[in-house]
């Protein structure tokens, strides 16, 4: 748009120079050019040499042929011939006049006397080089307008050069690594808009490497304190096997080992379950999932139930509100209980265990929606967390067409689920 619109203007200012040029042309033409003391001067140039012609060749004054082969060496020229004694006109020239049998001021002008090899005649000189001169004024407004717009097309051209070379560069100097040097073409043109989005690209991949290095570095912290964590129950846990292997002590100690053991296992799935939320985040594979269509009532009672049998068994109680009418839900149940157990391991962390954990389910509109709340408890109002198991749930649920958000005052946590249903 921005060569069009150079391009007009380009267009209109050589029209205007045109245009200008060739009414001063003609003005000056007609006020120079044409004036009375020049018109003589140029008539008495030609005169002059007229004379010296018929003077040299003797020319008769009816000799118009010798008079015409005059008058072809100058353009715009023609000569009118008057003889005195008989009031008759002869006309020889390129550009012929009305013909009239007698002298007329006002048509023919000034009149010349000049003596002819056969007599005395008189002279009328018709000059008209006003009409080159104004084919000169035409070409020089034409080459001046014409000049002009390349100037400035080619001013534009170059400006436009430069910046794509200042622009190439900088682009150069991104690729070779210098991602802090910003790219910018300074104009509202097209190549300022390429300029900001490849400098927003440059952002991008600044950002994009910036969570790169800090996944990297948080996967290799968790991998290095799993690794740590994971140790530790696994000695224990092996040793309590250990030890029930090898039958030693009374069934009242055979127990309590069984017991470790089953502690130690527990805790080595939490740091399992831990690892496998983190790469289900982190991860740039997509989620491989088996969906099957259930009866959402049916799904939702058998889930709830667990999650329920789950959280009293921590010490919290769960009031339920279910949805009227029936409905159907096309899901992953797997991935769906996964959801629900992260929402679970959630509330048994931070939540207040003297407040019951509300769970309210609604139907409609083509949507089935779960809504977990529970109060917070003061010791975690303000505790930090890197919400991975929370990032897990969000993923879990766009993968299932559904969306996950949450809702956090610092006393009250609410995470709403929302699947498509149908009736």
């Amino acid at each position: 748009m921005q060569v069009l619109r150079v391009t007009l203007l380009g267009l209109c200012m050589a029209a205007l120079i045109f245009f200008t040029l060739s009414e001063l042309g003609t003005w000056l033409i007609r006020e120079r050019y044409m004036s009375t003391e020049n018109v003589n001067r140029r008539k008495a140039q030609i005169f002059a040499q007229f004379n010296a012609y018929v003077s040299s060749q003797g020319v008769s004054g009816r000799d118009t042929a010798a008079v015409a082969r005059w008058t072809a060496g100058y353009d715009y020229v023609t000569i009118f011939l008057f003889d005195t004694g008989r009031e008759q006109q002869y006309t020889a020239g390129r550009l012929e006049s009305g013909a009239h049998s007698v002298y007329d001021p006002q048509i023919h002008g000034k009149l010349y006397p000049i003596r002819f090899a056969d007599g005395l005649y008189q002279v009328a000189i018709a000059e008209n080089s006003q009409v080159r001169q104004r084919q000169l004024v035409t070409i020089a407004a034409v080459v001046v307008a014409g000049i002009s717009f390349l100037l400035l097309f080619m001013w534009y051209t170059g400006r436009l050069t430069r910046r794509i070379i200042h622009l190439s560069k900088e682009a150069a100097a991104v690729s070779a690594g210098d991602l802090e040097r910003r790219i910018s073409a300074p104009g509202g043109d097209e190549l300022g808009a390429l300029a900001d989005s490849m400098d927003e690209m440059r952002r991008s991949v600044i950002a994009r490497m910036g969570n790169e290095k800090r996944a990297w570095e948080a996967n290799t912290e968790l991998i290095t304190a799993i690794s740590h964590d994971i140790r530790t129950p696994m000695t224990a846990l092996i040793g309590y096997l250990g030890l029930l292997c090898g039958g030693s002590g009374d069934e009242e100690t055979r127990t309590q080992l069984a017991s470790s053991a089953y502690v130690k296992a527990m805790e080595l799935k939490d740091l399992t379950d831990q690892l496998f939320r983190y790469f289900l985040v982190y991860g740039k594979a997509e989620l491989e999932l088996s969906m099957e269509r259930f009866d959402a009532r049916v799904l939702l009672e058998q889930m709830l139930g667990e999650m329920e049998f789950d959280l009293s068994d921590a010490g919290f109680t769960m009031e339920r509100s279910d949805f009227e009418g029936a409905c159907s839900i096309t899901v992953d149940p797997l991935y769906l209980k996964r959801v629900l157990d992260n929402l679970v391991s959630n509330i048994k962390k931070y939540a207040d265990a003297g407040s019951p954990v509300e769970v309210v389910s609604t139907y409609g509109d083509g949507r089935l929606t779960l809504r977990v709340s529970n109060a917070v408890a003061p010791l975690y109002a303000r505790k930090e967390s890197t919400k991975i198991g929370l990032r897990t749930c969000d993923k879990i649920l766009s993968a299932l067409n559904g969306a996950f958000t949450v809702q956090n005052d610092g006393e009250r946590f609410t995470a709403l689920l929302t699947l498509p249903a149908e009736a």
